[in-house]
């Protein structure tokens, strides 16, 4: 990214800050339970993408060996 699109880009987050103060309550609402969604499905998409590659394995790994040693309990 060049000097001027970081420039231009800060020049547009600062307009959408500005944009974003003046909602009415309602819209703000609306726009913070989008963001939250949003966030949600990349979390969803993040891990899913880190279980097929096999990083989170290691936390199977950690229950089975819990459960061998009968260290778990109910929920």
């Amino acid at each position: 990214m060049t000097l001027h699109e970081k420039e231009t880009a800060m020049a547009t987050v600062k307009e959408i800050e500005k944009a974003i103060e003046s909602l009415p309550e309602e819209e703000y609402k609306q726009l913070r339970q989008w963001f939250s969604e949003k966030d949600w499905h990349k979390w969803d998409q993040q891990i899913e993408a880190d279980s097929k590659s096999g990083k989170l394995d290691f936390l199977l790994h950690e229950a089975l060996e819990a459960k061998s040693k009968n260290k778990l309990r109910n929920l």
